[in-house]
């Protein structure tokens, strides 16, 4: 992908380097695949607020993602490649030989006119869609499933990616995005190639009005509170606020807050390299 700089023509684009959108190809979108996406303002089911910060943006419409990659066997042409509002990737239209159109996470490179399919002996290459134990070792992989037929839920955003490392019965071994080597069941599908737009981290909004845009107000610092308002609240002048923490008084580096989960026996290395003991 490309990046643009803006140049300083007002306060909002001095600083501002936002996507080229080189690989869109169109920005219309199919409208059978459009569904409403309700906001929610940070409230929950009974109206109070459960998240601060949320609110506003722009209206936009939910994109259905075919995140299982079903249809097998089938072959379908790349019809357009197009922006997404709600996700960091682009995705990519297909048109199948039946007739029937689908979204999909559009991998890095693929293009306009290429031909996609998903099946369990298809070869693999860039966005098709087969499991795990039919792949060749090294093979790059996003949109990977954690039980068979559950759809994609690994390697979904900009630029991530995993690799197959190795293979054994049937367990097959993946580098996930964060480092960490962690087993997945060897019938599990996934698409070759990384997620596109591997450039969305380089961008800058430039100001802030743009997370407005997207729904997203300003944040309050919890030093720049009252005692009353935040644990790191209050004190004479401008004070560090002591060890960082939540608003409710968790600390926030250092402590592990991952509550122990059935698969955990699954993770080989954690994402600091450190190994699991195995009993």
């Amino acid at each position: 992908m490309a990046l643009k700089k803006y140049k300083p023509v007002t306060a909002g684009t001095r600083w501002r380097i936002g996507n080229a959108f080189a690989e869109v190809t169109t920005n219309v979108p199919e409208k059978s695949l459009l569904e409403p996406a309700k906001k929610t303002g940070g409230r929950n089911a009974q109206g109070r607020r459960s998240m601060r910060y949320i609110g506003g943006g722009h209206k936009k419409m939910y994109r259905q993602i075919d995140f299982k990659r079903n249809k097998k066997n089938i072959e379908a042409t790349v019809n357009s490649v197009e922006y997404d509002p709600n996700r960091t990737s682009f995705i990519a239209l297909l048109h199948y030989a039946d007739g029937e159109k689908r979204y999909i996470i559009a991998p890095q490179g693929i293009q306009v006119g290429m031909k996609v399919q998903a099946g369990d002996t298809i070869a693999p290459e860039l966005g098709n869609t087969l499991p795990l134990k039919n792949m060749p070792l090294g093979t790059i992989v996003h949109n990977i499933e954690l039980q068979p037929g559950q759809g994609g839920v690994i390697a979904r955003s900009a630029g991530a990616s995993a690799q197959l490392n190795a293979k054994e019965e049937k367990y097959a071994v993946l580098k996930m995005p964060s480092g960490e080597l962690r087993k997945v069941l060897i019938n599990c599908c996934a698409t070759v190639g990384s997620v596109s737009n591997s450039d969305h981290a380089l961008e800058s909004m430039g100001k802030a009005g743009r997370n407005r845009w997207k729904g997203i107000k300003p944040r309050n610092r919890g030093v720049a509170m009252n005692p009353v308002d935040h644990p790191m609240g209050g004190g004479e002048g401008r004070s560090s606020g002591g060890h960082p923490r939540s608003r409710t008084g968790k600390y926030a580096k250092g402590e592990k807050t991952r509550k122990k989960k059935g698969s955990d026996k699954l993770i080989i290395v954690r994402s600091n390299g450190k190994k699991l003991k195995t009993n």
